[in-house]
């Protein structure tokens, strides 16, 4: 009996597949021969990349308002690098150089630039101390086609929050592109100039606790 099992097990071809957390492996039992096994690595089938963020082709705007109307303008994006596996996006994290910050509304240059300098100074971004906020991906879930819904860490002045927000992300060949807004509550991070959470009787000089920052971000595979 023994031996006829033996026979029958190897007699056709018979692909074993075992799971471990880390690869997918197929054990392919060869006709005739006990001892040729040949083993398939399926991780091997996952295409993975690294893209760097092109930062002169990436633009991050910033809005915010207050009760008598509100700002806009723009920020650069110093460093950032994303993950990909099989063109969709698996992690990454990207720096954003707030002594870069402009505004875009005011057209008279002594308003623009006493704006700018508040922003700058301690009463907002403090830049002299903190000259970088900085964004890291903790997850990423694909929805569908380039939508994701992407879960992360926001740092600015060194405070660390979570933050959500849905995103486009797509992958073509060598170029990743992503598009996202995400709406930030200021307070959370110790900037909180004029919030009606924290000072009375501010009339219509409030300044609303949330802002918007507008990512567009063009990165390369290296």
């Amino acid at each position: 009996m023994t031996k006829f099992l033996g026979a029958v097990l190897f007699t056709a071809s018979v692909a074993l597949t075992s799971f471990t957390p880390s690869t997918i492996k197929t054990v392919k039992l060869t006709k005739g021969k006990p001892g040729a096994v040949k083993t398939i690595d399926h991780k091997k089938n996952f295409k993975t990349a690294s893209f760097k963020v092109d930062n002169e082709n990436s633009k991050l705007t910033w809005a915010a308002k207050k009760a008598t109307g509100d700002h806009n303008g723009e920020v650069k994006i110093s460093n950032g690098n994303f993950a990909v596996e099989n063109n969709n996006l698996k992690g990454g994290s990207f720096d954003i150089d707030l002594n870069t910050i402009t505004d875009a509304d005011l057209t008279d240059q002594a308003s623009n630039d006493k704006l700018v300098s508040t922003l700058k100074s301690e009463t907002f971004f403090n830049t002299g101390k903190f000259p970088k906020a900085s964004f890291v991906i903790s997850s990423v879930t694909k929805t569908s086609g380039n939508q994701y819904d992407v879960k992360g860490k926001l740092t600015i002045k060194g405070i660390t929050n979570d933050v959500s927000f849905p995103a486009t992300i797509a992958v073509n060949g060598k170029k990743l592109t992503a598009n996202a807004k995400i709406t930030v509550d200021r307070t959370k991070y110790d900037i909180k100039f004029r919030s009606k959470n924290f000072f009375e009787n501010l009339g219509d000089k409030v300044i609303y606790d949330d802002f918007d920052l507008n990512v567009n971000l063009t990165a390369n595979a290296q």
